[in-house]
Parts: structure tokens; sequence; C-alpha cells
């Protein structure tokens, strides 16, 4: 790039400004060390060393090992399509977020159908994300978000927690199960096994 001084070196500023540029025209946030030093015409060696300082700088926030970004200009769903593009958060951390727990989750739960083996468990700025992978028809990436919506949300809260033998209100409380669109309740639940449609009406129904 023409803003590189001499000896490899770029001004925080620049930096600044060429972030914020890639966010503005292309809505990317996030960024690896290689695509750092490729905007940057700079070696890995090079960039890696001043990542470091960057930071301290406030230039860069580390938000997941190898993702990069400006300070406050990522949510946790850029996060999690960055890390699988495949993936999306359900569960308790997207019932919470719509209103209908009570509980702070401690994890962030993300489907996906990819395997992620022994990545699947990752340290974040935002906390742990779960990368679950789901095969079949439980899998449904949602249309326009990378956060299921109510219905799915809970219906995948249930389905996880039922291939581990456990029942959903034996661990949170819901409130406000009522403003759910039974329509699209029932439409969710086509997807799921018969014990999950069964879990998910007795929870609606209380």
């Amino acid at each position: 790039m023409f803003w590189v001084r001499k000896g490899g070196d770029v001004k925080a500023s620049e930096w600044q400004r060429t972030l914020q540029r890639y966010r503005e025209q292309y809505r990317k946030v996030l960024f690896t060390p290689a695509e750092l030093a490729n905007i940057a015409g700079q070696s890995m060696p090079v960039l890696k060393n001043s990542l470091h300082s960057l930071r301290r700088q406030g230039v860069f926030e580390l938000y997941a090992q190898g993702k990069y970004g400006l300070p406050g200009a990522v949510l946790v769903e850029d996060l999690v399509v960055a890390l699988d593009a495949s993936a999306y958060i359900t569960g308790m951390y997207a019932l919470y977020n719509h209103g209908l727990l009570n509980q702070t989750p401690q994890r962030i739960h993300v489907f996906t159908n990819r395997r992620h083996n022994r990545s699947r468990v990752r340290k974040t700025k935002f906390g742990t994300i779960i990368l679950v992978c789901v095969q079949g028809t439980a899998y449904a990436l949602p249309d326009g978000s990378a956060v299921a919506g109510p219905e799915q949300s809970l219906c995948d809260f249930v389905y996880l927690l039922r291939r581990r033998g456990l029942l959903a209100d034996s661990l949170v409380s819901f409130r406000e199960l009522q403003r759910l669109d039974m329509e699209e309740m029932q439409r969710q639940l086509s997807r799921y096994p018969k014990t999950v449609e069964l879990e998910v009406n007795r929870l609606v129904s209380k």
C-alpha cells in the first residue's frame, strides 16, 4: 500500500482510516494477520511485530485467536460468521437476547453443519463460543441473519438439551413465551424429532 512508510512501519492513524474504509465500503470488520499484512504491504514477521504495539494504541482489538478488528466495531454475529460462514447463534444466548430467559448465558452456542473437532470451543472477547455440529433437518441457517429467531432458538435449545437427556425448565426460567408466534413455532418443529416437539409444546403451554 502507498501509505507504508520507509522501514515498513505504518502510522496508527493510517491503519484506523484504512480499516474504517473497509468497514464502510465492504462491511468487513474482522481481519486475519495475513489479511492485515497484505493490506499494509508488509511481511508477516513485520506485521506480527507491530500488532502488540497497535493493540496498546487502541488501533486493533483481538476478538478471537487470529481475528482482529477496530475496537467496538465488531458484533458477536460478525465474529461467528468469521469463524464459520455456516454457523448461526441460537439456544440460550439467542433466547436471552430475545428477552425470553431470566438467566444470563455463560456460553454462546452456535449451530453449524461443519465439524470443528478440537477447535469447537473458542475463547473470544464476547465469551466462550461453542460450535455445535448439527446434522439433518435440525440445522437451518436463518435467512438474512446470523442469529436464530425466537421460535427457532427455543427449538434448538430444547434439541440440544434433549441430546444430553435434560429438560430445559430444569435449568432455566423462561418468561413471556406467550409472545412466540405459534404458527412459526409449528413450522420450525416439523424439522425436529418428536421428543423436541412434545417438550416445546409443554413449555409454551405452561
